[in-house]
């Protein structure tokens, strides 16, 4: 549950920042002739890709329900993030720590490397601007929960994907930096390619955590359990309600879906009772408008 947070705003920052560092190193390549440069550059041409896979996935989510998918395409947006994880993992991450094995067996002299750290600290202040921007939209959706606790229970795959890579950007930059300069003050090349590895290995554990998040989606998690809690507490309060039985919710991408088993009051007749039904029902989705889908088992009190 991403409460008021804008993913879409997030996910466009981060587009943005992206493909600015993308012309950055496309520039400093062509200036400098550097294949290592280039190389870089289609690296984050492909994180730019990974937004694009981010705003398909809203798309689809947007997609309404039909015959064969009587639950609309919600969840498909959990397909996409996962997908963008294993990328990071495979195209990010492996890809780092393969590039800084390479340069361990295979040094090279670092060219341009005045260059090289004004490309990186640009890249810094980019990505920093668009951590800003996410951490702006983590805030209004934890609440006063902490960042790890958000981390765990949110429910919104897009902006934890968008924070996840946004971190790892952010600090695999930082490292670079320090790698290159390291390496300009003392010549020794070691630290470029120890840089490199770091950079692979930071890369591919923010990945896994990314996956074993978004996993959890796919299989089939409820609301986070703070909102579980206020929708308990909201049908407990009803008068219509005498006691909630279970209670079962399913996240399905920005909607929710949400079974109820409860003991009513009793009620004049059937029509008393499909209407107290109905009344509840009302009322939770003008409470709760994220809950697209209710199922309601009533069981009449003594």
């Amino acid at each position: 549950m991403s409460g008021h947070a804008n993913s879409l705003k997030a996910i466009f920052l981060a587009l943005g920042a992206n493909f600015a560092i993308f012309v950055a190193k496309l520039v400093a390549a062509f200036v400098t002739g550097s294949g290592a440069m280039l190389a870089e550059a289609v690296h984050s041409l492909a994180d730019c890709g990974n937004q694009g896979l981010l705003l398909l996935g809203l798309r689809q989510a947007k997609k309404p329900p039909s015959d064969d998918y009587p639950l609309g395409w919600g969840r498909a947006l959990y397909f996409w993030s996962f997908l963008v994880a294993i990328l990071l993992f495979s195209v990010g991450g492996m890809f780092s720590v393969y590039e800084g094995v390479h340069k361990l067996s295979h040094p090279e002299p670092l060219k341009w490397p005045w260059l090289a750290l004004g490309v990186l600290v640009f890249g810094i202040v980019a990505e920093g601007i668009s951590m800003r921007g996410c951490l702006q939209e983590v805030n209004k959706a934890r609440g006063g929960q902490s960042l790890w606790t958000w981390f765990r229970e949110t429910r919104s795959s897009e902006l934890l994907v968008i924070f996840g890579e946004d971190l790892a950007a952010l600090l695999g930059l930082c490292l670079a930096a320090l790698a290159v300069g390291a390496t300009m003050l003392t010549g020794n090349l070691l630290f470029d390619a120890m840089g490199t590895i770091a950079i692979g290995v930071l890369l591919v554990v923010v990945a896994v955590a990314l996956a074993i998040e978004v996993k959890a989606l796919l299989i089939g998690q409820g609301v986070e359990p703070r909102r579980r809690a206020e929708l308990l507490a909201f049908l407990q309060g009803r008068p219509e309600v005498a006691q909630v039985l279970n209670l079962i919710t399913l996240q399905m991408g920005p909607d929710v879906m949400v079974s109820v088993k409860a003991r009513m009051q009793p009620a004049a007749g059937d029509r008393a009772l499909i209407d107290a039904i109905n009344a509840v029902e009302r009322a939770m989705k003008a409470q709760f408008p994220d809950v697209r889908w209710s199922f309601f088992e009533p069981d009449v009190a003594d």
